[in-house]
């Protein structure tokens, strides 16, 4: 069943949105930060740097050294030390899971995910393996996707861009714009929908995807949804169901970056594929995106708060089912491309700004 799409709403509507909002800025000096986790227990969060290392914030000791025990990354254009994730049963396991590009010997480059055991003294990821790799390796640098769900059933799902080859989006014998499943072990679930089909990766759960950066599950409905990452145009949010395409690139709102239309594309919309529920006809640059399913400030309940790299700020959107509409924008103010957006178990708004000298901020409203 093909779902409503509706045009983004101009920001013009909405500027006073932002008067509202207050900002604590909790750590500054950050180089290019790309991810978060809150650690239980009020114990801080972990950090991920896009050059390759981890780090502990807390507030009452700031930022710590490195961690150690992180796999080696490929730290290239968009790629580097991407997701961090803790496993749904961190309490006994301490297991950590992290995204990151990898290179092979020719130089191409892919996602990489493994997990290893946080030490009892917060220093050290001990035991660090990696379960899943994107093939081939097809990147120079570029659209590596690479966020991390756990959707509450033992799955862990992973967004993987394109790596700028389009075509590949569209085959199931290449993990290149795809959302695969695996389990909280790393294994391909015996119920994935191209397990028992020849010659298709049987990791997929959904394809045609170009370059997802923000993934989420939704609190209300409790299924993942997906922002991704169009040409010149086109950013989208989707909801990637089990074995279904989601267009690119024969179906794109998008053209190229020379303003042409791309070569493959048929149209916007397209037999076969499923529309997007939401899009942007001049692309913000999406980034980390959270729902809003906290009591702490009852005005945000139902939202959902999208990053802005190109825009540089943070993206305001009511939920009402599958239905979205654009509210307004926050932080345009601080002129920071904004990486990451997390909500926290005392429901205030974190945000990473991709910044040399990146913040991460502490917002209410």
């Amino acid at each position: 069943m093909r779902r409503p799409f509706l045009c983004a709403i101009p920001l013009a509507l909405f500027s006073s949105y932002a008067v509202a909002v207050k900002v604590e800025v909790l750590q500054t000096k950050l180089d290019h930060p790309w991810s978060l986790a809150f650690l239980p227990d009020n114990r801080g969060m972990l950090i991920t740097l896009k050059g390759g290392q981890l780090r502990l914030w807390q507030p009452d000791k700031g930022l710590s050294d490195p961690l150690t025990g992180v796999p080696k990354v490929w730290a290239n254009g968009q790629g580097g030390l991407l997701d961090v994730v803790l496993a749904p049963d961190f309490e006994r396991s301490r297991r950590v899971w992290l995204s990151f590009a990898e290179a092979d010997r020719e130089g191409k480059a892919g996602t990489a995910v493994g997990y290893g055991r946080l030490s009892d003294d917060l220093k050290h990821l001990q035991g660090f393996q990696t379960v899943f790799r994107q093939k081939p390796k097809l990147s120079t640098g570029n659209h590596f996707g690479g966020r991390l769900v756990f959707d509450g059933n033992g799955y862990l799902f992973i967004g993987l861009g394109e790596n700028n080859q389009r075509a590949t989006a569209q085959d199931l014998d290449k993990l290149q714009g795809k959302v695969v499943r695996l389990t909280d072990e790393g294994k391909i679930p015996p119920d994935n929908p191209f397990v028992n089909m020849a010659g298709a990766r049987a990791e997929i759960w959904s394809y045609g995807i170009r370059n997802p950066q923000g993934m989420a599950m939704n609190p209300w409905s409790d299924v993942l949804w997906l922002n991704e990452h169009g040409p010149r145009g086109g950013d989208e949010i989707n909801i990637p169901e089990k074995g279904k395409n989601y267009g690119w690139p024969i179906a794109t709102w998008g053209v190229n970056y020379s303003g042409l239309k791309i070569p493959e594309a048929k149209g916007q919309i397209v037999a076969g594929t499923e529309q997007p529920i939401f899009y942007w006809e001049k692309s913000p640059a999406v980034s980390g995106m959270a729902f809003y399913n906290s009591d702490t400030f009852p005005q945000w309940r139902q939202k959902l708060f999208i990053g802005a790299l190109k825009d540089k700020e943070v993206i305001v959107l009511s939920v009402k089912g599958n239905t979205v509409t654009e509210d307004g924008r926050l932080l345009q103010e601080r002129g920071q491309r904004i990486r990451d957006v997390r909500v926290g178990p005392d429901g205030y708004m974190y945000v990473l700004t991709d910044e040399s000298d990146g913040e991460l901020l502490k917002v209410s409203p």
